[in-house]
């Protein structure tokens, strides 16, 4: 059985029922015995998000149920009996029907540790079928998490300070982004089953897993830093409205008053996160318990906002604002709105005076503007006919500390340094038309709390479009209404003043509410405190569903928790990062921070529909039809454009967090295979790219080795140069294309399992030695035409190699079969043939790993031009850090007519305009007497080969003896079974073992003899002869020279055109590269690798 689904039974189902589900449908669960009899089977859908990520072809299956369990009971009879093999592997019809028929998307959930000791809780657990419609498990959950904080305590702070028109396009903008990102995410819901982890999952399945796990990292962070605002916002209602003397920390100067305060935030917000944590980690039931509490508290908050605006027309209430000329005051510490009054007769000072100056007496001594100025009180809610829509229209920004003034006529002070001392109403913050986006972004987040519902809804693929997009919708209603009713009802200097300290210290919205402003303080309270611990609640599922997935290594130690599957790991990390929120202290500062993470998220959810709709992926159909990548590449567009305008570093911050976790798990991820849109883009991009590649070769200044590496495998598959991938990782540095290819002896219907596995064991070298390329396995009846097939075929289209890589066949001499050497020269005659260049490495196993070398040298025996291979491979080998830090030498050889000194001074030009630098040396090799010693090298060498032929034909004649007395021997016992055919001649012709042996070596001796006596008498070639002599007088110029180096490349002849040569070739070859520790033999293509143009 998967372990994505696990079967539950059903109490009390109808017996007929249970009869058909135990006869036809034995496929869901094998050996289930008794305990399904009289039951029926609900197939349950596991939410455990570790498996659906982990690397199995469950996900890839078009069925519901893909186990090898299934494979018993698929057919009856043999009516289908041609399609028996496919059965095996592939369902028949009815039963795939069959599994859909029976399939239902129930959520697991979580099982709370008390519900898991508790037999009756697992029953109704068990039984529980999901029922939830659109209204109640998409459209509420949506609307309470998109209503909060932000809207009771700072929107009518934005449009004070950005006015109607400003505010209304922030609002338009904010709420245009979640409406085209629903219509994205609609699309991505309904294109199939959206299994747990809910929004993580609809953007990590679509873009692959580097951008999934960026996007579902960043979403958690997002997520997190959330919990953390909605706290901050519990305790500032709490300090500010509710008990402003439980405060701590209680500033002597008005000065010190903003840092009191966030030292209170940051103290009672620590408990607060710890209280929640602890609730979070005692039990969810709780919190999903006083789910619907929260969400009445955010509905009666609104209707009662409603209500006041109503009200305001007939009865506004009274919330007097006091005036000092055109500024505001703090309305604290007075009663009275003026400096003086009169009781029995007799002019005395109000508590107003005392705070402007120095003693309640009628001459002391005074601030001048409270001097230079009169006191006047007007009504904070005008009410919706007031008119007062009109001066509230515009904005009103200014810096920090800057007084809240309304605009009527006053005498200004000579003397303002004592004003930041005095009971005025200021700006907290430096206010802006960006900051205002970026703190008002967080209200309008929320939009995937259905989505995450999903395996709790009757209908997820029609309940979460409807639902989001209506959710959606009322809230911009909502949003846009709230901002012209606030903009007609409230005065603009009450608007302005963020915490409420003109209308006596009241939550500015709280004064516009009906019957109390207490309904307001006390909704928002518990909404934030509900929203909070949703925030906890969420953001470690989150975490463990990204963490269970195995694509961020790191992470693993947070997809465990406790038995009955809480996350606690998980929830530790988040209560740390959100305390760290916390300490920040400001809702205006955190704000920002998690629209960012927001906005990128939702970026992203555009961006994978835009793909999977551009692409047109078979797999892409969604029910939702009201989609177009238009919408979404302009709800991208304006994810991007909200990043940068609310803040461009933070955006930047952002985006390089997302990077570095993009890069980390493409580096050091589990690989996985998602199906993803982005692996789509890739291969139409690859097949735009190949099509657009032209056939011929590139132009000399892009030429690069793409490398056909040809590797030797051993008996267990290994392979058996490992050093020759790591010389291919030097020389390419991961750039250009790298083909690694091998072949196998046999047939590929006998020998397809080991394909597989020699590919495998190829790539796992690959990995261990970093070389970045492609894996090709050859299946040939022999090894000599696997390797044509391979140099012919290797690559697709312009994307083919122009080199082949290999080793030198080290053991050529001593090896018993010669098809071994003779592969390597028809090799060697096919790479010339295709116009290919050829690298072979000799004792490549002594070459360096990833050590890096010390300081040496690079030698370059430029013998003949090959189009500049040899100057261009040292180069290439220098970008990488093992031969960083080697010189490189180039040597050429002059005859004897040949003018040294210029020829030095030309190749030193020559280099010169390559831009290569290099030393250069023009070794003298005049023509001299063939030595003794060559003569007697090549003798010897026609002398071996000789032999060895000998030894060759020999072993064929005896296998030829050995056939002929099978032969008649076969034919004496066939004639002595049949009696009546049998004749004296026949009889004779069977041979007796003496007779044999005595007349074997009668007719071979002379033979022999005068083989021996040839071999002893014969003369070398003087083509061979003259070969040996280069060869040897080559190999001790070289050795003079370049034993020490790291590094030699040489000119590399080609092979003789008669094949009998080809074993002193081989000779020649052996002796040339005599005594020398690294060698790489190259042989050009034919064509100019290397220009001194730019």
């Amino acid at each position: 059985m998967s372990e994505r689904f696990r079967v539950v039974p059903v109490a009390h189902a109808d017996e007929s029922a249970s009869g058909d589900a135990t006869d036809g449908d034995s496929a869901f669960d094998a050996g289930a015995g008794e305990e399904r009899r009289g039951s029926v089977p609900i197939l349950r859908y596991s939410r455990e998000p570790n498996k659906y990520g982990d690397g199995n072809p469950r996900e890839s299956s078009p069925f519901i149920n893909n186990t090898d369990d299934d494979k018993g009971n698929l057919y009856d009879g043999k009516n289908m009996a041609l399609f028996e093999e496919e059965m095996d592997s592939n369902p028949m019809v009815s039963s795939l029907l069959s599994k859909l028929a029976n399939y239902t998307n129930l959520t697991q959930g979580v099982r709370e540790h008390e519900e898991a000791d508790d037999e009756e809780g697992a029953k109704k657990q068990a039984v529980k079928s999901p029922q939830m419609g659109t209204f109640i498990g998409v459209y509420l959950p949506c609307l309470q998490n998109i209503l909060g904080v932000i809207l009771f305590l700072r929107m009518t702070w934005i449009v004070g300070t950005a006015g109607i028109l400003e505010s209304f396009i922030i609002v338009s903008m904010c709420c245009s982004c979640t409406m085209l990102t629903a219509i994205s995410m609609s699309a991505i819901a309904t294109n199939g089953v959206v299994p747990a982890g809910g929004s993580y999952y609809m953007i990590s399945r679509p873009l692959g897993p580097e951008f999934g796990g960026a996007v579902g990292l960043c979403f958690y962070l997002g997520t997190t830093f959330a919990g953390a605002m909605y706290i901050l916002g519990t305790i500032e209602i709490l300090l500010t409205y509710i008990v402003p003397s439980a405060a701590i920390f209680k500033a002597e100067e008005k000065a010190g008053e903003a840092d009191a305060m966030l030292n209170n935030m940051r103290v009672y917000g620590t408990c607060c996160l710890t209280l929640m944590a602890l609730v979070v980690f005692v039990g969810v039931k709780y919190v999903n318990k006083l789910a619907l509490v929260f969400l009445a508290c955010v509905v009666l908050s609104i209707l009662a906002i409603y209500a006041g605006v109503i009200k305001t027309i007939f009865e506004p209430p009274v919330f007097p604002v006091c005036l000092l000329g055109n500024r505001t005051l703090q309305n604290h510490d007075f009663d009275k709105c003026m400096k003086t009054e009169i009781i029995d007769n007799v002019t005395v000072t109000t508590e107003l005076w005392s705070l402007f100056c120095k003693g309640p007496e009628l001459n002391a001594s005074c601030n001048e503007y409270f001097t230079l100025n009169n006191v006047t009180e007007i009504q904070g809610i005008p009410g919706l006919t007031s008119g007062v829509i009109l001066e509230n229209m515009w904005g009103s920004y200014g810096p920090a500390g800057m007084m809240v003034e309304k605009a009527v006529p006053s005498v200004p002070a000579s003397d303002s340094s004592q004003d930041p001392y005095m009971p005025y109403v200021v700006n907290d913050i430096t206010a802006f038309f960006t900051l205002l986006v970026g703190i008002y972004f967080p209200s309008v987040t929320g939009i995937m709390a259905g989505s995450n519902r999903s395996g709790d809804l009757r209908d997820a693929q029609r309940s979460i479009p409807i639902g989001t997009i209506l959710a959606i919708a009322t809230t911009t209603v909502i949003y846009l209404s709230c901002v012209v009713l606030f903009g007609a009802c409230i005065e603009g200097v009450v608007l302005r003043d963020k915490f409420g300290d003109s209308v006596k210290g009241n939550l500015v919205i709280g004064t516009l509410s009906w019957p109390s402003p207490w309904v307001i303080v006390i909704g928002s309270f518990f909404s934030c405190c509900g929203a909070g611990l949703q925030s906890l609640t969420g953001a470690p599922r989150l975490l463990q569903a990204i963490a269970r997935d195995g694509i961020v290594p790191f992470l693993e130690v947070f997809g465990h928790g406790k038995a009955n599957g809480e996350p606690t790991w998980a929830l530790l990390l988040t209560a740390v990062i959100c305390e760290s929120g916390i300490l920040i202290a400001s809702l205006d500062a955190v704000a920002p921070i998690l629209s960012m993470f927001f906005l990128m998220c939702y970026l992203f959810v555009n961006l994978a529909c835009a793909l999977q709709t551009l692409l047109r992926t078979p797999n892409w159909r969604p029910r939702f039809r009201y989609y177009h990548w238009a919408l979404s590449f302009l709800g991208m567009s304006l994810c991007l454009a909200l990043m940068f305008i609310s803040s461009w570093y933070y955006a930047l911050v952002a985006m390089l967090i997302a990077g570095c976790i993009y890069k980390y798990i493409e580096y050091r991820g589990a690989e996985k295979e998602w199906g993803d849109g982005i692996r789509g883009l890739s291969l139409n991009a690859a097949r735009y790219a190949l099509i657009r590649l032209e056939e011929a070769p590139p132009h000399t200044k892009n030429w690069r080795p793409q490398l056909l590496v040809l590797l030797n495998l051993d008996a267990e598959l290994s392979v058996k140069h490992p050093r020759l991938l790591s010389f291919t990782t030097q020389l390419k540095a991961g750039k250009g294309l790298t083909i690694v290819g091998s072949v196998l002896e046999g047939t590929y219907l006998t020998r397809d399992t080991d394909a597989k596995r020699a590919e495998q064991s190829i790539k796992s070298a690959m990995a261990a030695e970093k070389t970045k390329g492609f894996c090709h396995v050859v299946v040939s009846s022999n090894l000599r035409d696997g390797f044509s097939h391979l140099i012919q075929s290797a690559g697709l289209g312009g994307m083919k190699h122009n080199s082949v890589l290999m080793s030198w066949p080290a053991n050529w001499k001593q090896s018993n079969d010669p098809q071994s050497w003779r592969n390597f020269i028809e090799t060697i005659r096919e790479t010339t043939a295709a116009h290919q260049a050829l690298l072979v490495a000799k004792n490549v196993d002594s070459f360096p790993h990833q050590e890096r070398l010390g300081e040496g040298t690079i030698d370059v025996w430029w013998i003949v031009h090959d189009g500049g291979m040899l100057m261009l491979l040292p180069f290439l080998l220098q970008q990488h850090k093992v031969w960083r830090k080697c010189k490189m030498r180039i040597f050429t050889v002059a005859q004897l007519d040949d003018n040294s000194i210029q020829m030095k001074k030309d190749l030193q030009m020559f280099l010169y305009h390559l831009r290569l630098n290099a030393e250069v040396e023009v070794v003298e090799m005049h023509d001299s007497d063939i030595s003794a010693f060559t003569y007697e090298k090549t003798l010897v060498m026609e002398q071996r080969s000789q032999m060895l032929k000998q030894m060759q034909l020999s072993r064929t004649e005896r296998e030829r003896e050995a056939q002929l007395i099978h032969d008649r021997n076969t034919a004496s016992h066939a004639a002595l079974n049949d009696k009546t055919d049998v004749s004296p001649e026949r009889v004779h012709m069977t041979w007796t073992k003496d007779k044999f042996c005595s007349e074997r070596n009668r007719s071979r001796e002379p033979n022999t003899n005068m083989a021996v006596r040839d071999l002893f008498n014969m003369k070398p070639n003087q083509s061979n002869v003259r070969c040996m002599h280069t060869a040897v007088k080559l190999n001790e110029v070289v050795v003079n020279k370049s034993q020490g180096a790291h590094l030699v490349l040489l000119n590399m002849p080609g092979p003789p055109k008669n094949r009998g040569g080809d074993e002193n070739y081989m000779e020649f070859m052996e002796v040339m590269m005599e005594g020398l520790n690294r060698v790489l033999l190259v042989r050009g293509g034919g064509r100019e690798v290397i220009t001194i143009y730019s």
